[in-house]
């Protein structure tokens, strides 16, 4: 069994993983697109015109490409994590069902016009269009992270003990979900960055080669504006995000900041390396070495100095000073309410209504704890904190150095001195991989970082499992594994070659 939940999780990994590569360019990218035909349609300049042309038709082939992994990746659900479909289908299902219907057609209908509809409809219908492509998109992206924020924080619902199914009884307390919201503009705010990085790494491309110097100094400004003003918003949303979970997922972010005994005042590690010997419970030191900032993390945290940081330590073997429970105690519960529900099941199966009321009003009692009751050891509900906490700081570091780069290649284009930086250049091109790692280092924190859960502290991913072979799963897996990777070299070999092409290329 222990075989067949790590398989699955790996195929799911790697289906998402591969994914991320080519949503959050479409996420972005479908702005900056709409930003320059916007230009174009404003000034009457045709070379913005074919500026909008040549970054349309990358994200078009970006796109196509992107809803493969996407598709399959729904379709895993049912596969792979049946168990998991129903038991909380009645809720995850209905922010994917409203993507499909709304979102997906809203975006689909309208690229068919943006791309072949220049020279049909009026310029304003084609921009109208190429903005609409552009919002669903991220309308998209909206309804899907909502799903997934309330995997982080679930609420707005009930358990229906005859059915053995969560079912959805508050739609909009799910819709306006804080986790929901701050993941979303978290998350859509990495592709606004990845879409300017892109673009600004091509544009430099074509300046190392001296080619279509007019053509990429515009693109780069307006990639650099916007990667500038959304690199602020990230940062505004991260700190939300951060808080979001602090309040809701405190194992999370003590693994995110390696925190295994909590305090007031807590510092935020800046950078640091972590002690690899160091074991829940000991009392060796967290770190080989750290920067810290005194009292930030509190204050990040809690929005005060003097707030308590749960660490590690306090969440397994809990904390009365601080009023918090250990993992033991919940899983203790846990399993009296799992016990308490199958009493409840057998005594309505025999007709025994007095059993079936007392032994359901024991479940209701404990039934908050009871997705613990599936854990055997306390230490279980603590993450990877090494994955976790390298994932998020790396990503953290990367963020920082895209907002300097954004000042840089803004201001040397503005002052017409951009060419003459090779090196920044050169950097702008090879920021376009670390992009990419930023977007997947932020996804390992929020999945990995959200372990043993499939939905946080209340379905553990080994019961959300299908019941399926495990030789099922690996084989699959392969075949992902060189599906997926032959549709990122195809995609690279297109990308490449319209690229090569330039703004002049059809």
């Amino acid at each position: 069994m222990e075989h067949l939940v790590d398989w699955s999780r790996a195929q799911f990994a790697l289906t998402a993983l591969y994914h991320w590569l080519f949503v959050p360019l479409t996420l972005g990218l479908s702005f900056i697109v709409a930003i320059m035909e916007t230009i174009y349609v404003k000034t009457k300049d045709e070379e913005w015109k074919k500026i909008t042309k040549f970054w349309m038709t990358l994200f078009g082939i970006n796109f196509a490409i992107g809803l493969a992994t996407g598709i399959i990746m729904e379709f895993e659900f049912g596969t792979n994590w049946s168990n998991y479909s129903w038991i909380v289908g009645d809720i995850f299902g209905a922010p994917l069902a409203i993507e499909g219907l709304m979102a997906f057609f809203m975006e689909s209908t309208f690229a068919a016009v943006m791309f072949f509809g220049w020279d049909k409809i009026s310029k304003k219908m084609h921009l109208l269009s190429t903005w609409l492509v552009a919002i669903g998109s991220n309308l998209s992206a909206l309804w899907i992270l909502l799903a997934n924020g309330w995997m982080q924080h679930p609420i707005g619902m009930t358990f229906d003990p005859d059915t053995g199914r969560y079912e959805m009884n508050h739609f909009w307390n799910i819709v306006f979900n804080p986790n929901g919201s701050s993941k979303f503009l978290h998350t859509v705010g990495s592709g606004y960055v990845m879409g300017s990085l892109f673009v600004i790494g091509i544009s430099a491309w074509f300046l190392i080669k001296k080619r279509d110097v007019l053509f990429a100094k515009r693109s780069i400004i307006v990639a650099a504006t916007f990667g500038l003003i959304t690199s602020i918003f990230l940062i505004i949303a991260g700190d939300d995000a951060a808080h979001q979970v602090a309040l809701t997922q405190p194992t999370k972010l003590a693994a995110m900041e390696g925190v295994y005994q909590g305090k007031k005042d807590r510092g935020l590690v800046v950078i640091g390396l972590l002690n690899s010997n160091k074991k829940i419970g000991d009392n060796q030191k967290e770190f080989d070495w750290d920067i810290k900032i005194p009292g930030m993390l509190s204050l990040l945290a809690y929005h005060n100095t003097n707030a308590f940081v749960p660490g590690i330590n306090d969440l397994v073997y809990g904390n009365l000073q601080e009023n918090i429970e250990s993992a033991q105690s919940k899983i203790n519960k846990g399993k009296l309410a799992i016990a308490a529900l199958r009493e409840y099941k057998q005594a309505k199966k025999s007709g025994n209504t007095v059993e079936a009321t007392t032994a359901l009003a024991q479940f209701k009692k404990y039934d908050k704890d009871f997705g613990y009751g599936y854990l055997t050891n306390p230490k279980k509900v603590i993450p990877p904190v090494g994955l976790t906490f390298y994932s998020f700081h790396i990503m953290v570091l990367l963020g920082t150095w895209f907002l300097i780069l954004f000042i840089l290649a803004l201001y040397y284009t503005m002052k017409n001195k951009i060419e003459n930086k090779k090196w920044l250049l050169w950097a702008g091109l090879l920021s376009i991989p670390l992009g990419y790692l930023a977007g997947e280092l932020g996804w390992i924190t929020a999945e990995v970082g959200r372990q043993p859960w499939a939905v946080q502290g209340m379905l553990p991913v080994a019961k959300a499992t299908s019941s399926i072979s495990t030789n099922a799963v690996i084989t699959t897996f392969w075949l992902f594994a060189i599906l997926f990777t032959s549709l990122l070299i195809a995609e690279l070999s297109i990308m490449f070659k319209q690229i090569s092409l330039g703004p002049k290329g059809e």
